[in-house]
Parts: C-alpha cells; sequence; structure tokens
C-alpha cells in the first residue's frame, strides 16, 4: 500500500479507504452488515496490507459501526486516520437529522463516544439537507476544528456549487475548509465527472469514491441474472450487463477478477488527481479480492475501452463547450494549438 497527501491538507492517508459501512448488524434496516468476528477479521486485513484510513459514519449500522472501529483501532489510535459522517438518521426525528448546528454537535458527540476517541481526523458532512444555510455549517465545522474535537471537515453527496460555495465562505473568513469531497464513483456511474471531479481538482480537494463496484454488479455476479436475494434488488439494465461483461472480459485477458479491473480503472483515472476507492466487504474474502486491485495495472488500450463504454453525457454547458466549433470561435480558430489545461 502506499499513501499519499489527501487534498489541500497534510493528512496521510493509504491509497484505498476501508469503507465501514457494513461493520455491525442489528434487528431493524442494517441486516445486511458483518458480526463483530467477521468485521475484525476485514479490519486486520486491510491495516496488514498496510491500510491506515478508515472511513465510517453516524449512521452505520445504527451506531454499531463507529463502537466496532473504536474497539479497532484502540491498540494503536495514533496510526490511523479516522473518518466519520454527520446529518443523516434512522430515528425518524426532523430534530436528530440534517446538517443544523444543533445536529451537527449532537452527532459529534455522540461519534466521539462510540470511537472512543478525544479527537475524529476527518469529519464529513454525509448529505446535503438543502435547508441549512452554508453559513451556519461552515462556522459550525469551524468551531469543531477550533475547539480540537476534530481535525480536518471534508464533504459527501452536495452539488459542486454548495461545495465551492463553502469552501470560498471559509477562505474569505479565515475558516476551516473542506479538505475532500465523497462521491458515487465507478464504471456505472461516471456523472460526477461534470462538474464534482473538475471541481476538486480546480480546488485541490481529496477525493473517495463510494461504490466503486456499483453494488457488486461491476464483479459480474449479477450476469446470470439471479442477483434478486443476493444483494441486488432490480434486475440489470442492458447498458449495465454491456459494461459490466466488457469488464469481465478485461479482467480475463489480465488475469484478475472483474473486481480487480473495475476498480483498477478508479485507480488509473488521474485527469483530476488521484481518486481513492472506498472499498467495503462483508466477508473476508471479498476485501481480499478487493486489495487484489493494488497488483493491477490496465494496458492503455484496455484502459481506453472502458473509458469509451462507459463516457458520461456531460450535458450542457459542457457538451457545447467541447464543440470544435465553438473552441474555435473563443480561441481564435486556434482550439488545435491551444493546451487548456491549469493547475489547480
Amino acid at each position: 500500500m502506499r499513501y499519499k497527501l489527501f487534498g489541500r491538507s497534510g493528512l496521510r492517508v493509504s491509497e484505498l479507504c476501508l469503507g465501514a459501512m457494513t461493520f455491525g448488524r442489528d434487528d431493524g434496516f442494517w441486516q445486511f452488515g458483518s458480526d463483530s468476528a467477521e468485521s475484525r477479521k476485514i479490519f486486520d486485513a486491510f491495516t496488514n496490507a498496510g491500510g491506515n484510513f478508515i472511513d465510517t459514519a453516524f449512521v452505520y449500522g445504527n451506531g454499531r459501526s463507529e463502537e466496532l472501529v473504536g474497539d479497532f483501532v484502540r491498540a494503536d489510535r495514533d496510526h490511523f486516520v479516522l473518518a466519520t459522517k454527520y446529518s443523516s438518521s434512522l430515528e425518524g426525528d426532523l430534530s436528530k437529522s440534517g446538517t443544523s448546528r444543533k445536529n451537527m454537535m449532537r452527532c459529534v458527540e455522540q461519534s466521539l463516544r462510540r470511537l472512543k476517541v478525544d479527537c475524529i481526523d476527518l469529519y464529513w458532512l454525509h448529505v446535503w439537507d438543502d435547508t441549512t444555510p452554508i453559513e451556519e455549517i461552515m462556522r459550525g465545522l469551524d468551531d469543531l476544528v477550533s475547539a480540537g474535537k476534530v481535525n480536518y471537515i471534508a464533504i459527501s453527496d452536495t452539488p459542486a456549487w454548495q461545495i465551492s460555495r463553502g469552501n470560498m465562505l471559509a477562505d474569505l473568513r479565515g475558516w476551516a475548509p473542506f479538505i475532500g469531497i465523497q462521491v458515487e464513483y465507478s464504471l456505472l456511474e461516471r456523472t460526477a465527472e461534470r462538474d464534482l471531479l473538475p471541481m476538486a481538482h480546480a480546488l485541490d480537494l481529496g477525493i473517495t469514491a463510494w461504490s466503486p463496484l456499483a453494488g457488486g454488479m461491476l464483479t459480474g455476479k449479477f450476469l446470470d441474472g439471479k442477483g434478486e436475494g443476493r444483494g441486488q434488488h432490480q434486475p440489470m439494465t442492458d447498458r449495465q450487463r454491456t459494461v459490466t461483461a466488457l469488464v469481465v472480459e478485461i479482467a480475463r485477458e489480465l488475469g484478475c477478477t472483474p473486481g480487480q479491473a473495475a476498480l483498477a480503472f478508479i485507480r488509473q483515472q488521474d485527469r483530476f488527481g488521484t481518486i481513492t476507492p472506498i472499498i467495503g466487504a462483508r466477508t473476508l474474502p471479498q476485501l481480499q479480492d478487493n486489495l487484489g486491485c493494488l497488483a493491477v495495472t490496465l494496458s492503455p488500450d484496455q484502459w481506453q475501452r472502458l473509458e469509451q463504454a462507459t463516457a458520461p453525457d456531460l450535458g450542457f454547458p459542457h457538451a457545447i463547450l467541447q464543440a470544435p466549433m465553438i473552441r474555435d470561435m473563443v480561441l481564435g480558430g486556434q482550439s488545435d494549438r491551444f493546451d487548456n489545461h491549469r493547475a489547480p
């Protein structure tokens, strides 16, 4: 496992992040999780491979995930980069959900107790609620950093314009800025390339990708059409089948598993800076298979085949701005001679 700086910070994280959403099981919503013994095996396999970046959330396992992660890191707490999130809730109470300062303060105190730590390394806003003013969010998160309860802040599942607005406000007022974003990103879901990933590149934000295997579809295990009852609730679309079949074909060429080939594509996608896949697993063999992506490298031809087969429709205004006629008009007829790459 190699390491890198995360976004506009000195935070050093492993090139893969362990997602702990599957840690813990209850009798309600979170029945799909792993028990504590299997969760421990998954955690140990990840750390033995050199991983130090652990991602959980207030809501995962109805709180059990944070408790287990806290137990697992206790022997060497400072070795790990602990990330957790707030805003989502399973309690069905309006006052106990959302991104307000009130809920933020409630959640961070509970997360600290569950994790059994004095400080959270990376604190994520989990899901944008479209109601709380960005000023309230940024000031509240800055207060957590100033109080020493949080080292860095980041944001997940939020429109690009709100994230950039928040960081501009933080920069102007001297508050702690977001240092990273978390987005859904896989060969079956690349629409983050419209605005979120270019924004992250321009603002020097770390990028983590959740569901990099598209809920397991990219492993090829649902191609037989028998997905229902095995975690796949909806039938695969024609496009999903076509892309997954291509991943399986390229995996055969490489002598690796389809999941490893799909993760390799994300790891080699450097147009927007380094993207860190969040690998999650319910069983130890699943985690071990994911770790195998570290030894897989797609050839330029293989990468290009996947790139072309999964390229997203960027829509307006991106499509028109890339049109040769428009580029010639705005670049004085010299679009073929002009390099518009700008480093962050």
